[in-house]
């Protein structure tokens, strides 16, 4: 099967190279990038010199499925010809995850070229929507911070476990930011240094609203902080919410009883992992998996969970492939069995 990447030069996009190489039912044909158009891809990311492509402005070739690494708005403008011509899309920015053309606009200040396309993308969060990412199309990957806050709470949400304020303070490498350099990825900036952002709302915010609210009738009220930290990649999430009195109540040991509740909630999905100790960034470093450590602060009666994950495989290109396989047919597994890289 023959596969294309739109804007490979960012990280995303060289991540969904470097993944791919690996799948022995794929062949990249062809990877576009605008600043880079006309040189080897081998020039550009030295470490993807196997793959022997020339970057374009545009895919050449006669593709089944495309990837978009592009931004909101232009990656758009991208998929929705794609998708006229045949293919199928795996969209890795945020212009089909929300449902609603006007939170769209919202929150990210544009009108969405086509809202019927909405409609019909299915978020791909695999481990909630993989049999509609089966028959799909159109798969709007999901945002990095939403994958790490939504599989931490979804087992507890769904099943009504906690009280509807719920809080998720999240942490992410610089990566996250993009490959286009501003103020806040200067080296000078970030290193030995720690600070929040977004305090009013970060855009990845109603995606993550939206997908736990679909799982019960009690939507939860979300308090989402956001945190750079001086590390390449890697996000780290606490999320915290009370508990309702019959979880405590009944008897037996909740920090026993939630371990539990996860470990059966996420038993079939290859890339949750639920860890007896609290995960560290390192433990994902370079691999798909998201690591979940849910346990229960007894002074209070709240629930913890700590979720972390890389930011450009499970949070991202990874996760893209992920998806890829499920829409073509193959092992949901293929090509990311990496283990980390550790330390």
């Amino acid at each position: 099967m023959k596969v294309g990447i739109i804007n490979v030069t960012g990280y995303s996009g060289c991540e969904l190279a470097r993944i791919l190489y690996r799948h022995p039912e794929v062949e990249l044909a062809s990877v576009t990038g605008r600043s880079a158009a006309g040189q080897k891809l081998g020039d550009v990311f030295p470490h993807l010199a196997a793959l022997d492509l020339t970057i374009t402005e545009q895919l050449d070739g006669n593709l089944d499925l495309a990837f978009s690494a592009l931004p909101h708005k232009a990656s758009a403008e991208a998929v929705i010809p794609a998708l006229e011509q045949g293919l199928k899309v795996v969209d890795i920015s945020a212009d089909f995850r929300l449902k609603s053309a006007d939170e769209y606009k919202e929150w990210y200040g544009v009108q969405h070229q086509d809202p019927n396309y909405l409609e019909e993308a299915v978020y791909g969060l695999t481990e909630l929507h993989r049999e509609e990412v089966k028959t799909a199309r159109l798969v709007a990957n999901p945002g990095c911070y939403p994958t790490s806050a939504i599989l931490a709470l979804a087992p507890v949400i769904e099943q009504s476990l906690i009280e509807s304020d719920v809080i998720v303070d999240s942490k992410s490498g610089v990566s996250g930011g993009g490959r286009s350099l501003n103020m806040t990825n200067h080296f000078s900036e970030v290193n030995e240094n720690v600070f929040a952002y977004a305090l009013q709302g970060h855009r990845h915010l109603p995606e993550i609203t939206q997908e736990l609210s679909a799982l019960t009738s009690d939507a939860p009220s979300i308090t989402f902080l956001t945190h750079l930290i001086p590390m390449t990649r890697g996000i780290l999430s606490s999320c915290y919410a009370k508990f309702k009195p019959s979880f405590l109540d009944n008897g037996t040991d909740p920090i026993q009883r939630i371990r539990e509740i996860y470990e059966e909630y996420y038993a079939d999905d290859p890339f949750v992992r639920v860890t007896s100790q609290p995960p560290q960034t390192k433990q994902t470093l370079g691999n798909n998996l998201c690591l979940i450590h849910p346990t229960v602060d007894l002074r209070t009666g709240r629930l913890i969970v700590i979720s972390c994950l890389d930011n450009l495989v499970k949070g991202a290109a990874g996760q893209a492939v992920q998806n890829m396989n499920l829409m073509c047919g193959f092992p949901e597994t293929e090509s990311l069995e990496a283990l980390a890289v550790y330390p």
